[in-house]
């Protein structure tokens, strides 16, 4: 890999050499390579956060077939049997019911398109999807046969967890941080997935920390994020966290009406808000999020790994288990 994608690892153990390494002049200015990783940094992160999902597909489909391969043998039967007998015939055809509930739940993108239309892309639908999950049962299943283990690593990020009020016991394992805009959809659509997430671990395996990532392009993000820091100083946070995070309006007012609903001293958070209190703390969160690469919400550090947009539980769980396994290990 070129010098420049390690730029994590550049800054963080050599800093000295990559100051010293000019690599442009204009006039009577130099332009060194520590300049120009911190111009692209978030770029250069999310690059080198794609070489390693592009790695680890092509090491997971390695795998796979190393397993298949074996257990066939084992078997005396060829990879094509195997995978006919434990993944194809094990796939039960959709039901109605099934085809109806796919249907309903898309039927804002399908508009007045009749069901018996689609029913058909429905139920291949289904079926790649009830194939994709046998898959991953068998080779989970298979790896416990035949131990499997895994050498690559994915790059890690060095992120702390803020000001803000964290969830969760100091000493778990895990400690999720995201970078999040109370004004961003998809920062609202992740959070039932977040609740599953920390339902599902535990505060004694996964903490949670919240930071600020108001974007240029949501007007009432910083005024919301100034505002929970208000509430958190009343121990409010989680709780006005949530109204924020539920609430269709984020102007003033509303933001002064959602401090009641959750009992907050009027006067107090009135005067907090008014004062920018909390202005250098929200920028300290953006630096934060900058500096390790954030460029759109949600972004999320697992103990350092980055996961960014609001994804699924199963891309959460795949990285928690991952950094479980290894405290035990």
């Amino acid at each position: 890999m070129r010098k420049a994608l390690f730029t994590l690892l550049a800054l963080a153990v050599a800093p000295g050499l990559a100051a010293a390494e000019q690599l442009a002049t204009v006039g009577k200015k130099t332009v060194d390579r520590t300049q120009v990783e911190k111009q692209v940094k978030a770029q250069l992160v999310d690059l080198e956060r794609q070489r390693y999902e592009i790695l680890k597909a092509g090491l997971d489909q390695l795998i796979a077939e190393a397993l298949f391969e074996q257990e066939a043998a084992a078997r005396g039967i060829t990879v094509e049997q195997l995978q006919k007998t434990e993944i194809v015939d094990k796939i039960p055809q959709p039901t109605e019911a099934e085809v109806q509930k796919v249907y309903e739940a898309n039927k804002e993108d399908l508009g007045d398109t009749p069901m018996e239309e689609v029913k058909t892309q429905i139920n291949e639908f289904l079926i790649r999807k009830g194939t994709q999950e046998r898959m991953v049962v068998m080779i989970t299943e298979l790896k416990k046969k035949y131990p499997t283990k895994v050498t690559l690593k994915a790059p890690v990020i060095d992120v702390a967890v803020g000001s803000t009020p964290v969830k969760g016991n100091p000493k778990a394992p895990v400690t999720i941080v995201e970078f999040s805009d109370y004004e961003c959809p998809f920062c609202r659509r992740v959070e039932p997935t977040l609740a599953e997430v920390l339902k599902l671990y535990g505060p004694d395996k996964v903490r949670f920390a919240y930071r600020n990532f108001p974007l240029d392009m949501h007007p009432n993000a910083r005024p919301a994020a100034e505002a929970a820091f208000c509430a958190a100083d009343q121990g409010k946070f989680w709780e006005y966290h949530e109204k924020l995070m539920a609430a269709n309006d984020l102007t003033g007012p509303q933001l002064q009406a959602l401090a009641g609903e959750v009992g907050l001293d009027k006067k107090k958070f009135e005067e907090c808000v008014a004062s920018k209190k909390h202005k250098d703390a929200i920028d300290k969160d953006l630096k934060a999020g900058e500096e390790a690469g954030v460029s759109g919400t949600p972004a999320f550090f697992i103990n350092g790994r980055m996961i960014d947009g609001a994804q699924p539980v199963e891309k959460f769980k795949e990285i928690i288990d991952e950094e479980l396994a290894a405290k035990k290990g």
